[in-house]
């Protein structure tokens, strides 16, 4: 289901996006039908169908050739206690800096499978109530080869009130992931780039500070890429994504920024940092095509103040005990001089006497 996200902006009227691919949306607040002043609270949920409901899938993904066209079916879910009226709508798909899934808001115009989908522009629901929608996905002739993604959504748009006294749009939308293959010559590609560190240092000279190592990975052919790997600074590794964490997936001509943080890396002026990246090509089926691992290393700067400082300290007192020891041979090598020629004199004066 669509990452939860959202914008605002005031204005006469501004409208606010909530896209949610999760099995139940956020809450919305539309206006009452009868108008009054306290709206309802409308839960609802949109997942793909078939023609006798939720049919147990969280998205859909299709293999289909240059001019083909199937027909699918997905089913709108109303939990509030009133009927409500649901706009329908397609859009391009895309993932975002965090990896999420999202689609194209309704104020960007789609340009690639977001046209491809036809179904009716909206719904009406009654209250705990399920609709079938059906829909039609045409791939044009031209169509490249590769993957293509959209989203499905059902939306209800509000006006709030706001504090300064303006009126603000709340358009609220859930949805689900569509995933065309397009047949043809399939190319998965990646490529990383702008490889870099970060070095933190730990002001106690008896601890290592951290490297901040973040690569642009890019994708480079035309099928949807799943990427992990490591990361590698000063001798320590630490994969990615972490324990728990679904690996980075990428859309044909997807760039993302990877960042990863390692611990325990010693201040050695120069550090070695690495990163190592497998890119699977993901198919329809679930089988999935690796390619070689790929690498890129770079040197960041690391200077070791706190252990510079210390070892500064050290010299110092080392010089200033060097010093007192030149000064203490000094004197003491003058109070025997002082004692001989003491002696000398008093000799002297002895042999001058007898």
């Amino acid at each position: 289901m669509l990452p939860l996200s959202s914008h605002l902006s005031r204005a006469r009227i501004a409208v606010v996006a909530f896209i949610g691919f999760a099995l139940v949306a956020g809450v919305s607040t539309p206006a009452r039908a009868d108008g009054s002043d306290q709206p309802p609270e409308v839960r609802w949920s949109v997942t793909p169908a078939n023609e006798s409901g939720p049919d147990g899938r969280t998205v859909v993904e299709n293999t289909l050739d240059p001019g083909e066209s199937v027909t699918d079916f997905f089913a709108v879910r109303n939990v509030s206690d009133q009927t409500v009226q649901f706009h329908l709508a397609a859009a391009d798909g895309f993932y975002g800096r965090t990896g999420r899934f999202d689609i194209l808001p309704a104020d960007r115009e789609s340009t690639d499978a977001g046209t491809w989908i036809t179904m009716p522009d909206a719904v009406t629901v009654g209250a705990g109530q399920t609709v079938v929608v059906p829909y039609a996905l045409t791939v044009p002739q031209l169509a490249e080869p590769g993957d293509h993604a959209a989203g499905i959504t059902a939306s209800i748009l509000s006006v709030q009130q706001a504090e300064d006294g303006s009126a603000v749009g709340v358009e609220s939308r859930v949805g689900f992931r569509v995933t065309t293959r397009v047949t043809g010559e399939l190319s998965p590609k990646a490529a990383i780039g702008a490889l870099a560190g970060d070095y933190a240092l730990s002001w106690n000279p008896l601890r290592p500070g951290e490297m901040t190592v973040t690569f642009d990975l890019k994708n480079e052919g035309n099928t949807i890429l799943r990427a992990e790997g490591e990361v590698e600074a000063g001798g320590h590794v630490v994969d990615f994504p972490r324990d728990g964490e679904k690996p980075q997936e990428l859309l044909p001509g997807d760039t993302r920024t990877i960042t990863v943080i390692v611990d325990e890396v010693w201040p050695l002026v120069l550090v070695p940092v690495g990163a190592t990246v497998t890119a699977t090509g993901m198919t329809m089926d679930g089988t999935e095509s690796s390619r070689a691992p790929l690498s890129a290393d770079v040197l960041v700067w690391a200077a070791p103040w706190p252990q510079l400082i210390v070892l500064a300290g050290v010299a110092l007192v080392v010089l200033a005990l060097a010093a007192g020891r030149v000064r203490s041979r000094r004197r003491l090598a003058a109070m025997v001089e002082d004692a001989k020629e003491q002696g000398r004199r008093e000799a002297a004066g002895s042999d001058a006497t007898s």
